[in-house]
C-alpha cells in the first residue's frame, strides 16, 4: 500500500495509507505487522469510507517515539494522528494489539468513535496472551531485539515465526512478510519493538473495564475460532461487557490473521455494519 506521512507533533511523521472519500474509518494493526495488513479493506471498502491504515510506531515506516514504547504511548500517537488529519470521528478497527489499541482509544475518546469493530484481540487480563509469553520472555531478557533483526528479512523464518497466526502460512506471498517484517531490520526499531513487547501489563487492559461497559457507540464483534492466542470466551467477553455491540460473529477455522487470510469476510461484515447500525447514528 502506497503511504504518505502527516506530522505529529511528539512523534514525528506517521505513515498511512488512505484510499475513498467519505465519513473516516481508521484501521489498526498489530505487534510486528502493519498497515498492510488491511490493504484490501481500505480498496474495497473506499466506496462507503475515507479508509486509514496507519503503521504504529517502530511499525512499518512510521518513526520511533521518543522516548519507551508502551501500548499508551501507541494510543497517544493515535490520538496526535487524527488531530494532524484534521479528524473528529472515525469507525475505529482493530485487530490483535490494534484490537487493543483500540478499545483505549475508545473507552477514553469515546465521542470520537463513531463506531468500533474488533477482531482477535488482546481483551481485558488476556495481554499478553498465555501463548505470547514465551515471546515476552525473550523481550525481558533483551534477546528479542536480536532475533527479530535476524529473521526480519528471511521470508522462511517470518514464515515460520507466525505459523500460528496463519491458516495457511503457505499461501502469503515471501514480499508480503517481508514487508511486515523489514522495519525491524533497523535496530531502533528492533529496540523499541523489544521494549514494547517487554512492557505489556494486564493492568493497562483491566483499566479500561468500567469504561468500555458505559460504551455504546456501535460495536461488531468478528472473530476467528481457531485462534491459539485469542480464543472465543474473549469474543464473550466483550459480548458481555460492550453495551453498543450490535452483532457478533465467528469465522469458523480461522486463525489471528485472518482480515489478510480472508478479507472478504471481514469486508462484507464491515460493509453490512456501516450501512445497518452504524448509518442510523
Amino acid at each position: 500500500m502506497p503511504r504518505s506521512h502527516i506530522a505529529t507533533p511528539t512523534f514525528g511523521p506517521i505513515a498511512y495509507g488512505e484510499s475513498g472519500p467519505g465519513p473516516d474509518a481508521l484501521f489498526i494493526h498489530g505487534v510486528f505487522l502493519n498497515a498492510d495488513l488491511w490493504g484490501y479493506q481500505v480498496e474495497a471498502l473506499s466506496d462507503l469510507r475515507h479508509c486509514i491504515a496507519l503503521d504504529l510506531l517502530a511499525h512499518g515506516d512510521s518513526p520511533c517515539p521518543p522516548g519507551r514504547l508502551t501500548i499508551g504511548v501507541q494510543g497517544e500517537m493515535v490520538v496526535e494522528f487524527l488531530d494532524a488529519l484534521g479528524v473528529d470521528r472515525v469507525d475505529l478497527v482493530g485487530n490483535d494489539t490494534g484490537g487493543a489499541v483500540a478499545q483505549m482509544f475508545a473507552a477514553t475518546h469515546p465521542d470520537r468513535v463513531r463506531s468500533l469493530t474488533l477482531t482477535n484481540s488482546d481483551v481485558h487480563d488476556n495481554f499478553p496472551p498465555e501463548a505470547f509469553l514465551p515471546i515476552k520472555d525473550l523481550a525481558t531478557q533483551g534477546l528479542l531485539a536480536d532475533g527479530i533483526a535476524g529473521l526480519a528479512r528471511d521470508p522462511v523464518a517470518i514464515r515460520a515465526a507466525l505459523a500460528t497466526s496463519l491458516e495457511h502460512p503457505d499461501s502469503i506471498p515471501d514480499d508480503t512478510l517481508v514487508g511486515f517484517f523489514g522495519a525491524f531490520t533497523s535496530p531502533d526499531k528492533a529496540g523499541a519493538l523489544q521494549d514494547y513487547v517487554a512492557g505489556m501489563e494486564p493492568s493497562e487492559l483491566v483499566a479500561l473495564r468500567d469504561d468500555l461497559a458505559r460504551f455504546e457507540a456501535p460495536t461488531l464483534i468478528v472473530w476467528a475460532t481457531d485462534d491459539v492466542f485469542f480464543p472465543v470466551e474473549w469474543a464473550g467477553w466483550l459480548e458481555a461487557t460492550i453495551p453498543g455491540v450490535t452483532r457478533s460473529v465467528r469465522v469458523e477455522g480461522a486463525r489471528l490473521f485472518f482480515p489478510l487470510e480472508r478479507p472478504e469476510v471481514l469486508t462484507q461484515e464491515l460493509r453490512q455494519f456501516w450501512d445497518g447500525a452504524v448509518a442510523h447514528e
